[in-house]
Formats: structure tokens, sequence, C-alpha cells
């Protein structure tokens, strides 16, 4: 029997807007049509599809200021650094991926939804030291926050902050990354639960401020 995908939340149109609303469902076919095919996710993640990738991404966008420029390390099929870019059309969004793959992946779909705010870099985030910053860098199922932090520090401008979407044991991740927190010069790190529209489980958005 086919794996059947997800459907969307009623009242997403309401809650997102109508133009973001319709990038998001055409997102959502792009990784339904393509995403298994282009090994960017698996045949059992249609089924989760909405709750576990797309919405949950949405989880961080309340925590990004207006304008921020945002890095998103790790990218690989758009979680959640697309995501960012449909609900926040004002910031500028660089995708940050080592495979190539899925670099071709991220500009095909920057192009389908017409997102001019989008940039994809092909590197891995520890070679842009020195010649990328931003105010916000997001990852999502990259590494626990002891090695995060020395991957996205670097790109981080003082007084900007890392967000990362993590799950319950990301107070022991915390507690495990001091050593780096001091040495990275971070300032404070705190944790939301946040459920966002469409889901009933809550995330963890883990958010990690850099010093001035």
């Amino acid at each position: 029997m086919l794996d059947v995908t997800e459907e969307p939340p009623a009242g997403g149109e309401e809650h997102f807007g109508s133009e973001a609303w319709k990038q998001l469902l055409r997102y959502s076919e792009l990784l339904e049509n393509e995403g298994e095919e282009r090994g960017l996710i698996g045949p059992r993640e249609r089924k989760r599809l909405w709750s576990r990738h797309i919405l949950n991404s949405t989880a961080v966008v309340d925590y990004i200021p207006d304008g921020a420029r945002v890095g998103d390390v790790g990218s690989g099929a758009g979680f959640p650094g697309i995501v960012i870019a449909i609900l926040r059309p004002e910031s500028r969004v660089t995708l940050i991926e080592s495979m190539e793959r899925r670099c071709a992946w991220l500009r095909d779909v920057a192009v389908e939804l017409k997102l001019s705010n989008v940039s994809v870099r092909h590197t891995r985030s520890e070679e842009l030291k020195g010649r990328f910053v931003a105010d916000v860098v997001t990852a999502r199922a990259v590494a626990q926050l002891k090695k995060l932090i020395p991957l996205t520090f670097p790109l981080i401008c003082p007084g900007g902050a890392l967000l990362a979407l993590k799950g319950e044991r990301v107070d022991a991740e915390i507690s495990a990354a001091v050593g780096q927190l001091e040495k990275y010069r971070a300032d404070w790190a705190d944790v939301y639960g946040v459920v966002p529209f469409g889901c009933e489980e809550e995330t963890y958005v883990l958010k990690v401020q850099k010093k001035q």
C-alpha cells in the first residue's frame, strides 16, 4: 500500500495569509512529488510531512527580527530555511548546504516559489568564517549544541542569535555545552516551548544570544 501524504491543516490561508499559504502548499507538493526520489525525505516522512517538518519549521519564525539577515545551516530539504523565506519575505535568507544535489533542489524550489529573498551557498558552514555574517543563524537536526556552537557562532554578528529546533533533551544539551558557550561568547541561552499552528505536539526553540 502506498504511503499517504499528510493533509495540510484547515485554516492555513487565514493563519498565514493567502500568498504564503499558496507557497507552502506548492512546497509540500514539490516535496511529495520529488522529495523521496531526490533523497530529501524518507517514505515514512510523507505521513507527517506537515506536522513534523513544514509546520514544525514555523516555530522559529516569531523569534526572528523583522528584516533580519538569516543563515540556515544544513538546509537539506529546506527546513526551516525555505519556510522562513516564505513567511518572512522581508528577510534575506541564505541556505547553507554542503551536498550539491540538495543545493540543486533548494535552487529549484526558490525559483518555483519565486523566492527572491533566497540565496544558496554550496559549502560547509566552517568554510564561511570571515566570509559571511548573519543576524540570525538557524539549524534543525544538524548536531547537538556542543558541536553546533562552533559551526554557527562564527557566522553570527555581535548581538545576533542562534535559533535551533530541538527535542526534549534540549536542557541536557545546554548543560553539556557550557564550555563552548563561554568560548564563543554566548551571552545567554533560553528555551521556548512552542505548539506550532496545525500541530498537537510541542517543539522547542533554543535561542542562544551572542554578546555585543
